[in-house]
């Protein structure tokens, strides 16, 4: 399944020359945490000397770039999302020379994220499927349902409500079945958006609560267990205790307390 993505990947691959300068012009116009931690990243891929290692590399550099969300400036914005899909690009290079799926499918995903952001809806379209397709081959569920949820938000966005529904519902049955509370939360809050979207504000309102109900349930587990851990540490801690004061309590047949009697200095000159 992996070889079909090679000519589409080439050409792809075609189109970094066009953000290559881009990344080092617009490095100085970035806030310093940003420029100072992607300096460090590319400093240890021009150490990496196994091509095995630079997608890896190359991922995580775009993943700092992939926060544009935060940016309010669009021009910087804008800089932010081309700097994510250049260097994302060189992962899925050397990801695609190693048949690395998990690699490919954060590729995708990071692609399909950009391209929705600006509203290319086919490119984002196309790179989900792909994420999507790799989940299903090797029976990744949540990477399944992440895809789905993707997938949904993208045709809602071109107005395919239908199809964005089929999408929810799948993605929902896969989480119920293999309780997936967390992500079955978010299929909620997917159908809650959806259905605000398509003007269905009661049914949109039922969707919120079942998220918000989820994630509570979620919460009380968790402080559950978090209290549960707590009492036996504390049952270990107090075990302890006892343990140490009973073996260094002194026999109530050796009280020193009591005034011990004195020999006769002739008895003690015979030895």
């Amino acid at each position: 399944m992996l070889k079909r993505f090679t000519l589409f990947i080439a050409l792809l691959l075609c189109s970094r020359v066009l953000f290559a300068g881009d990344d080092a012009d617009s490095l100085k116009q970035r806030p310093a945490l940003l420029v100072n931690h992607v300096d460090s990243l590319r400093k240890q891929l021009e150490l990496t000397a196994a091509d095995s290692l630079k997608g890896p590399a190359y991922i995580r550099i775009a993943e700092e770039y992939i926060r544009f969300d935060t940016i309010s400036n669009k021009k910087l914005r804008r800089e932010y999302q081309e700097a994510a899909i250049s260097n994302t690009m060189s992962a899925l290079h050397y990801f695609s020379r190693y048949n690395d799926s998990v690699g490919l499918r954060r590729c995708f995903d990071n692609l399909a994220k950009v391209y929705h952001a600006q509203k290319k809806y086919p490119q984002a379209k196309w790179f989900v499927l792909q994420s999507n397709g790799i989940s299903r081959a090797f029976n990744d569920n949540p990477g399944i349902i992440e895809s789905l949820l993707e997938l949904a938000s993208v045709k809602s966005d071109i107005k395919d409500y239908t199809l964005a529904m089929r999408d929810l519902d799948e993605a929902l049955g896969i989480s119920s079945q293999k309780h997936y509370a967390q992500l079955e939360s978010q299929v909620q809050l997917h159908y809650a958006l959806l259905y605000n979207t398509m003007k269905n504000y009661s049914k949109a309102a039922i969707a919120m609560k079942r998220h918000t109900a989820i994630d509570d349930s979620i919460r009380k587990a968790e402080e559950a267990v978090m209290i549960a851990r707590q009492k036996i540490a504390d049952s270990i801690e107090l075990a302890k205790k006892k343990a140490y004061m009973t073996g260094n309590s002194v026999p109530y047949a050796l009280n020193l307390s009591k005034k011990q009697p004195i020999l006769p200095y002739s008895w003690l000159s015979s030895f």
